[in-house]
């Protein structure tokens, strides 16, 4: 097939050379692009609202006028607001998605989104829309960071899970970059009374589009068999694989799911909510891998990434761009920069070079460009009226390097690991922790990060050295506590966090024995006749 081998001259791993063709189809790509438009909103709601607060008619209309503190403060509250949205959001969604479903519960996700896109652009002066707009978009946002990659995780197969599970955050980035063009774009001419409303409205493209898609996709396999839906979790498997029933890969899937479960189950029964928190903070693999998910995504935020993501028109001020509309300009190419360096991160980097070596490439990287910005403004800030000396274009395209380099690692790689190694039924938990830590960084990130640039240090640039630290820490963090989870099967995650300490080498091992063993059991199983679904 076209598809399947077009990935295998891209994709380098042991699963993507012994699995099915047929597996590797245009579908499960549907599946994943369906579900990611509600990266799509993230990325598009949180990057919009940046150069919307830099727009004139904006800061007359809501009174973002002051000294720079009010103002920084001010800001800082209209754009936290989503994220403290989306951490609720996300909370809630771990119930909601073991209760109702993957599928139904990104359907409701994306309905509130809109109705909080619609409250946005509905304002026409007072805060209050706008605070309880952002409030309820979050809570959508929120809820479908969390379910995303546990629904594209449940429907991938093995040896592109981390392609298909990373277009989370290329559909993330894609809606940040089209935000950024259409601040831009709204911005140029005239000045017009509300031009604010166009990118505001705008907004609700994505979570229109998951809303539509998602009502016509099909349910997490994994999901219908925890619900005993044995029947249509086998038709959803031949569907999205492209494979008859009785082929031994189909056969070998299902039963991975089946003993799995059967695993989970005679260990912990009918369990509560209860139940399973105890099983994740008192088994010690368990409460290994939630640690490890909460600390993936504490730092994701401290790299500084949505600080530029959200105030990036400001940032660029700061190094030097005159002009709101030149301003915009930059952050729009910031925003190129960012899905392509992403796609080149899923298409070479994913599923073959692993999340752990593109966590520790993205770590230096990302540390070399803040620090190289806080020396700048610390030592050669530019001069009001005077032109952008050498060191400031080379600050400049330390922002643009910066971005290449977090979506080589940083970016994708978290949502991609805390959406892979829980046990299959603290999966859904596991994730909302991890998103709920991020949406709480998030917005802590969000609040103090104007008041940052405009205290810490002349032109913010003590804000550069910190985030810089953070980032240089992150590649010990990563070289002493993540393992490489590339090409293992969802159900053997247990097997590398399971046997005391883990380092690189033994999920190498894992990987390599692991195929070999599945290989093995669907040779018996088809000579044998036993165990077919």
């Amino acid at each position: 097939m076209a598809v399947a081998s077009l990935l295998r001259k891209i994709v380098k791993n042991d699963a993507m050379a012994k699995d099915p063709e047929a597996i590797y189809n245009w579908r499960v790509f549907l599946v994943a692009a369906s579900a990611c438009f509600g990266a799509m909103s993230f990325g598009w709601d949180s990057s919009v609202i940046g150069g919307v607060i830099n727009m004139e008619p904006f800061k007359l209309d809501y009174g973002l006028e002051g000294d720079d503190t009010a103002k920084a403060n001010l800001e800082g509250n209209i754009v936290s607001v989503l994220q403290a949205g989306c951490f609720f959001g996300a909370i809630l969604a771990y119930p909601l998605a073991d209760m109702f479903g993957r599928k139904w519960c990104l359907v409701f996700a994306a309905f509130l989104t809109l109705i909080g896109v619609a409250l946005q652009a509905g304002a026409s002066g007072p805060l209050a829309p706008i605070y309880v707009g952002r409030a309820i978009a979050g809570l959508g946002v929120g809820g479908s960071s969390v379910i995303n990659p546990i629904y594209v995780t449940e429907n991938a197969p093995r040896g592109i899970r981390g392609l298909l599970t990373g277009m989370y955050q290329l559909f993330i980035v894609t809606g940040g970059m089209i935000a950024f063009w259409i601040n831009y774009g709204t911005s140029l001419g005239e000045e017009r009374a509300r031009m604010y409303i166009i990118p505001l409205a705008v907004q609700g493209i994505p979570a229109l589009l998951l809303f539509v898609l998602m009502i016509i996709a099909n349910e997490s396999p994994r999901y219908l068999a925890r619900r005993d839906r044995w029947e249509e979790c086998k038709s959803v498997l031949i569907r999205i694989r492209q494979l008859p029933e009785s082929h031994p890969y189909l056969q070998e899937e299902f039963h991975e799911i089946v003993d799995q479960l059967e695993n989970d189950r005679r260990l912990m029964g009918d369990a509560t909510f209860w139940s399973l928190q105890k099983e994740m903070w008192l088994t010690p693999t368990n409460r290994k891998r939630a640690l490890l998910s909460f600390l993936l995504m504490v730092c994701q935020q401290m790299t500084g990434t949505n600080a530029i993501n959200t105030y990036a028109p400001t940032i660029f001020k700061n190094l030097g761009i005159v002009g709101t509309s030149n301003s915009l300009f930059s952050t729009g190419i910031y925003g190129i920069v960012k899905v392509m360096s992403c796609i080149c991160f899923l298409l070479f980097m994913a599923d073959s070079l692993g999340r752990r070596r593109s966590l520790l490439v993205s770590s230096v990287g990302q540390a070399w460009c803040m620090l190289s910005i806080g020396f700048y403004l610390r030592f050669s800030p530019p001069i009001d009226g005077q032109a952008v000396p050498p060191a400031g274009y080379y600050a400049l395209v330390c922002i643009f390097v910066f971005a290449a380099f977090f979506q080589f690692g940083w970016g994708p790689a978290c949502w991609i690991l805390i959406s892979e190694i829980p046990t299959a039924r603290l999966r859904p938990m596991n994730v909302a922790i991890g998103a709920a830590t991020q949406w709480l960084f998030n917005f802590v990130v969000a609040k103090v990060v104007p008041l940052m640039l405009a205290n810490v240090g002349p032109h913010g640039y003590g804000t550069y050295m910190i985030f810089g630290s953070f980032s240089a820490a992150m590649f010990f963090f990563v070289f002493f506590f993540i393992p490489e989870t590339k090409g293992i099967a969802l159900e053997r995650m247990d097997e590398l966090f399971g046997a005391g300490p883990f380092h690189h080498s033994d999920s190498k091992s894992l990987s390599n024995n692991g195929d070999k063993a599945d290989a093995s059991r669907v040779e018996t199983s088809s000579q044998n006749g036993e165990r077919h679904v």
